[in-house]
């Protein structure tokens, strides 16, 4: 890994990419999302803070929890300009994250233990069918995985 000298206080593309273990082609991504920003050279060459290393390793280490890039890219506009995220930032920010990471486990278990329940049935039409219809109330009074309107019987009156 490249070492990056002290005095130098921007970074290339290459330097970045090179030091952070991200492809230039997600740096570049990760700056049209609002999740890094660089300045551009008279040459119109981009050139990233030191700051940078740090957010990159704070948007990849919520990547790999499952954060969306929208809820990464809010926490970071939490924090002041060019400031990076210290370890007290991660821990308020992974503990609102929490929750929904939380049901995420929950909404993949129920995936896991139910899977083997639509192996064969290419339509999901199995009378009970958590995959395609989850918390299904009306599964108990029809089958089928689209739910149809109940017709309202009336009795016949004979005049």
């Amino acid at each position: 890994m490249p070492q990056i000298p002290q005095s130098l206080h921007e970074l290339t593309v290459g330097q970045l990419a090179a030091r952070s273990g991200a492809a230039v082609s997600a740096l570049h991504f990760y700056e049209a999302k609002g999740l890094i920003a660089s300045r551009r050279t008279s040459g119109n060459q981009r050139r990233y803070g030191r700051d940078a290393l740090r957010r990159v390793a704070f948007v990849r280490a919520a990547q790999r929890v499952g954060i969306p890039l929208a809820t990464i890219r809010e926490a970071l506009a939490e924090l002041p300009e060019e400031r990076t995220p210290t370890r007290e930032d991660w821990a308020r920010l992974s503990g609102a994250w929490r929750t929904e990471l939380d049901e995420r486990i929950k909404q993949l278990s129920r995936l896991r233990d139910h899977l083997t329940d639509c192996i064969g049935c290419g339509c999901l039409s199995l009378e009970n069918c958590v995959l395609s219809n989850p918390d299904d109330i009306s599964g108990e009074r029809m089958a089928g995985s689209r739910l149809m309107p109940e017709r309202r019987t009336t009795p016949e009156t004979h005049d």
